[in-house]
Formats: C-alpha cells, sequence, structure tokens
C-alpha cells in the first residue's frame, strides 16, 4: 500500500469516522455543530484526494478501493446517526433507500469487474450530483442548529430527499447499463 497523500486523505477520511460518531452523542451544548465541521472536512477530502491523486500522479489501486469505502461508510454512519436521533418513517425510507442503493451499486459494481465490463458501470455525473445533494444535506442536518434564522435540519432534510432521489435516478441509470450483461444469452 503505497502512503501517498490522496491515500493518507482517505485514511484519515476513514479515521474521523468514529470521531463524528462520538462527537455527534456528547453531552456538550455545540456537539453536532463540532460533528458537522468534522463532517464537513471528511467531505471536502473525499474530492481532494480524487484530484490531488490526478495531479500528482500518485493514483493506485489501494486508493481507488478505499476512497470509495472510505465515502460510503462516512455517508452510512452518519445517516445511522441522524436516524437515530430522529426516528421518523420518512427519513427512514430515505435512508434505506440511500444505503440500499450503495449496496446494490457496489455489488454490481463487483459482478461487472467479474464480466471485465465495470467501465459499463463507472461513477457518472448524476452520481456526483448525487454526492454533493447528500453531502449537504448530512452536513446540515448534523449542525440542526437554525442559523441565521433559517431552519437548517428542515433544509437538510429537503436536500436529502432531493440527494434520495437521484440516488434511484443514478441506480437505475447503472443497472439499465449493466442489463444486456445480466441477460442469460449474453456472451460473458
Amino acid at each position: 500500500m503505497p502512503l501517498t497523500i490522496p491515500n493518507v486523505l482517505t485514511l484519515l477520511r476513514l479515521g474521523v469516522i468514529p470521531i463524528v460518531l462520538g462527537l455527534f452523542y456528547l453531552p456538550w451544548p455545540y456537539a453536532h455543530q463540532y460533528a458537522a465541521a468534522l463532517f464537513a472536512l471528511a467531505a471536502v477530502t473525499d474530492w481532494v484526494d480524487g484530484w490531488l491523486a490526478r495531479q500528482l500522479g500518485q493514483t493506485s489501486k489501494f486508493g481507488a478501493f478505499l476512497d470509495p469505502v472510505a465515502d460510503k461508510l462516512l455517508v452510512a454512519v452518519a445517516l445511522v446517526m441522524l436516524l437515530y436521533d430522529h426516528p421518523d418513517s420518512v427519513l427512514a425510507v430515505v435512508v434505506a433507500v440511500i444505503i440500499g442503493r450503495e449496496i446494490t451499486i457496489s455489488a454490481l459494481r463487483e459482478w461487472m469487474a467479474e464480466l471485465g465490463a465495470r467501465t459499463s458501470v463507472a461513477v457518472g455525473w448524476v452520481g456526483k450530483i448525487k454526492t454533493g445533494f447528500q453531502m449537504v444535506a448530512i452536513l446540515l442536518m448534523l449542525w440542526e442548529r437554525p442559523t441565521f434564522g433559517l431552519p437548517i435540519y428542515e433544509i437538510g432534510f429537503g436536500l436529502l430527499i432531493v440527494a434520495a432521489v437521484l440516488t434511484v435516478y443514478s441506480m437505475v441509470v447503472y443497472l439499465r447499463a449493466a442489463w444486456p450483461f445480466m441477460k442469460e444469452d449474453h456472451p460473458v
């Protein structure tokens, strides 16, 4: 495993997950805001590590594997934290859709890689937009406290619903791309 700057950022993002979790549940007046700030920093490294890897010529197989794992774990843990803190049936459905999609697409990519057709389900622009909405939504929901008179949690919740719609749409796009390979008569 090459310890490049991008890989170190990805490892740090993984290391931040239990800290965000711990901060969120501390009985401090601004615990949620500290957790949100750390989540925001971790979310930014998701973009920075990939950009640096390309700019510095430090892409690696390890980084290509670990980066999406760190991203998905960060999001899944944050969503479960939010659902635990605000048990709500609509939020439960949204969380299930987002986490379910991540599991489905990860399995689809693994299966397509076995067929040598992984590029058919490569990350597309819809997935990137979905990730942007998702990260901002989670950040606002973690922050929770109304700021400048704005209902921050509610705005985040609305953005998370948009992210869930984009999640379903992007899953359909990926499944449609993979559908020809799923047919029994498709040559492998």
